[in-house]
């Protein structure tokens, strides 16, 4: 019994209610202009649910009534906010799953003239029901207490009333408020498909989201690979020149920190921009293989002995195989600075027809092995760039050093 009457305390079915008799208002202005419609009593009145349909399709032509109808439709039919203890879930805090907005193209006009339609045959129902049947509820309920006869076929009056007319008013009660509850529900359900975006368009909206997602996902490994790279050579360049105690030393280790920095910052600039103006940044700033003597400069500043040998023309390589290849490149040579420390490192690139191989080795020292060899961010990161361009990337101890080695298809 709670259930069946708790619609009753909610403030959306009255909204809802009212949303619903607002549309009666069309067909009480072509009630008084029309000879005849008036007389809700004669089978003319029938009329009223055609006559104005064409009159309705031309105004949803109209680009800002789409607009007006979705504004009513998000305050009347999805009520905003919840009350305080109220579950989530409930209709009251119900969202309208949609923006208003104006029509932007002829599947939008037809859909709202499809939404004009629905609205005015609901609410020319609803609002002839809110009118009779408390009406009749009222006659029944008070034909019983023998306040006067009601024909109610196949019921005849008694005299003095007769105890199933309350029952029968009741019923023609419930029946109303089951009736507007439910048309409610309808009409909300017919707001989200009419007046919200269309299959199309919502699935044009998802991609455009997970086209996004996937660029913030790429702008994080690179800020995570840069300033990552910047700063562990900035902290084993210190650390050296310190320990150095040498002045021309320091100088070339703040050369060094100087020229990485600077490069970090650039590179943080750069993502910063996009991630504000929310649209993917220029790929000719981005660093690619050309600039590979870049981390071999830092590299070496840092104390590694970095051997390099490049077999193929760089300047040959795709755009973003080139990029993704300096970027693993810089991972790799950062985590060779960071956990092992000054060590011969060899760096072999090699351009093949159909492949940009990359290959980075180095001895493991004592336990640096155990230190390099887990699924840290870095080397998740390695492989990932090389899966989204159809390559994959290898990261390990393999014949006593640690390698990574990435196979980029140069048709990706």
């Amino acid at each position: 019994m709670i259930a069946l009457l708790r619609p009753l305390t909610r403030a959306v079915t009255y909204t809802r209610w009212l949303h619903l008799v607002m549309a009666a208002v069309v067909a009480t202005v072509f009630a008084f202009v029309s000879p005849g419609l008036g007389n809700v009593n004669s089978p003319a009145a029938a009329w009223l649910l055609v006559v104005p349909l064409p009159f309705l399709v031309i105004a949803a032509m109209v680009p800002g009534v789409r607009l007006s109808e979705g504004m009513q439709a998000q305050l009347l039919l999805f009520p905003a906010g919840r009350p305080a203890g109220k579950p989530v879930g409930r209709p009251d805090a119900e969202p309208p799953h949609f923006t208003p907005a104006r029509s932007a193209s002829w599947a939008d006009r037809r859909r709202t003239a499809m939404w004009l339609i629905v609205r005015y045959e609901a609410g020319v129902a609803t609002a002839f029901l809110s009118v009779h049947a408390p009406t009749l509820a009222v006659r029944l309920i008070g034909g019983a207490a023998g306040s006067g006869p009601v024909r109610v076929p196949p019921w005849s009056p008694a005299p003095g009333g007769h105890w199933s007319y309350a029952v029968l008013g009741l019923l023609v009660a419930v029946l109303f408020v089951a009736f507007a509850v439910l048309a409610g529900e309808l009409q909300a359900r017919a707001a989200r498909a009419l007046l919200g975006p269309s299959a199309a368009e919502r699935l044009a909206a998802l991609e455009e989201r997970t086209e996004r997602l996937l660029e913030h996902n790429r702008l994080a490994r690179e800020l995570h690979d840069s300033v990552g790279h910047a700063l562990t050579v900035a902290v084993v360049q210190a650390g050296a020149a310190r320990a150095a105690g040498s002045p021309a030393f320091t100088e070339q280790a703040l050369a060094a920190i100087e020229e990485t920095g600077r490069h970090a910052l650039e590179d943080l600039e750069r993502v910063l921009a996009v991630l504000r103006e929310d649209a993917p940044g220029p790929a000719a700033g981005r660093p690619a293989l050309t600039d590979v003597e870049r981390l071999l400069t830092a590299a070496r500043g840092s104390g590694a002995e970095v051997t390099a040998d490049v077999t193929g023309a760089l300047e040959a390589v795709p755009g973003p195989v080139s990029r993704e290849g300096y970027r693993i490149a810089q991972e790799a040579l950062t985590n060779v600075v960071r956990h092992a420390g000054p060590v011969p490192v060899s760096l072999r690139i090699t351009v093949r027809a159909d492949a940009l191989e990359l290959d980075i080795r180095n001895p493991l020292p004592g336990a640096a092995g155990h230190a390099v060899s887990g699924g840290g961010s870095g080397l998740r990161g390695i492989r990932e760039r090389a899966a989204l361009l159809g390559g994959h990337a290898e990261t390990g101890v393999h014949e006593g050093v640690w390698r990574v080695r990435a196979v980029l298809p140069l048709g990706a």
